[in-house]
């Protein structure tokens, strides 16, 4: 499969979706207006931004261009890349009516026309990519207690804090920005000292 270098920014999961059927990347969804509300997750993407770059893709209607010119503002402009796919008219499988503007979103796009959109906007692709080796892994969440236990949400919550990333994360979500942003070493000795205990409700 097609590897990306760039972190892809959607507006939503069946986007998200749609684009891991066509390509190997880790992909961030807008959660649609949620963006303009959100200053932890602007910030979050700034930082991926200068990790790796972004490159957005919204659907082609009113509201696609309205996140689009939001998210064009958040980094330097040769760190955001701009993908776009055709007006297509028709519906979605998932959805009982057409949108407003009657077009497909990314969710309606196949795989080969979103792997030239990506083309088009000059994403760093690798199509001869070898299955990517694990850097952090889900397993590495539980040993460190963010995942998979009793306490694990909360001392997500902690971590999130700490590096300054958005508190509505799962452990999925998080797992892959972390692999970004750090290395597994670099996690480790982040909680080294140790995530912050829940208090207990009984003292005073």
């Amino acid at each position: 499969m097609v590897r990306v270098k760039e972190v892809l920014v959607v507006e939503g999961r069946c986007d998200k979706d749609a684009l891991l059927r066509a390509v190997d990347a880790t992909v961030v969804c807008t959660d649609g207006f949620r963006i303009f509300r959100e200053p932890d997750k602007r910030a979050m993407l700034r930082r991926l931004a200068k990790e790796r770059g972004l490159v957005v893709l919204t659907d082609p209607d009113g509201a696609g261009a309205l996140i689009r010119g939001h998210l064009s503002g958040l980094a330097e402009p040769e760190l955001v890349k701009h993908a776009y796919i055709p007006d297509v008219y028709g519906k979605e499988r998932r959805k009982r009516f057409p949108s407003r503007e009657g077009k497909l979103g990314v969710e309606g796009m196949d795989p080969e026309t979103l792997l030239e959109a990506l083309r088009r906007a000059g994403a760093t692709l690798d199509e001869t990519a070898q299955p990517r080796r694990a850097g952090i892994t889900k397993a590495d969440l539980c040993r460190l207690g963010l995942s998979g236990g009793a306490d694990s949400a909360f001392r997500r919550r902690e971590l999130q804090r700490a590096l300054e990333l958005p508190e509505r994360m799962s452990a999925k979500q998080l797992l892959q920005v972390l692999n970004v942003l750090y290395t597994l070493p670099e996690l480790e000795a982040l909680m080294g000292s140790g995530p912050a205990e829940r208090p207990d409700p009984a003292d005073p």
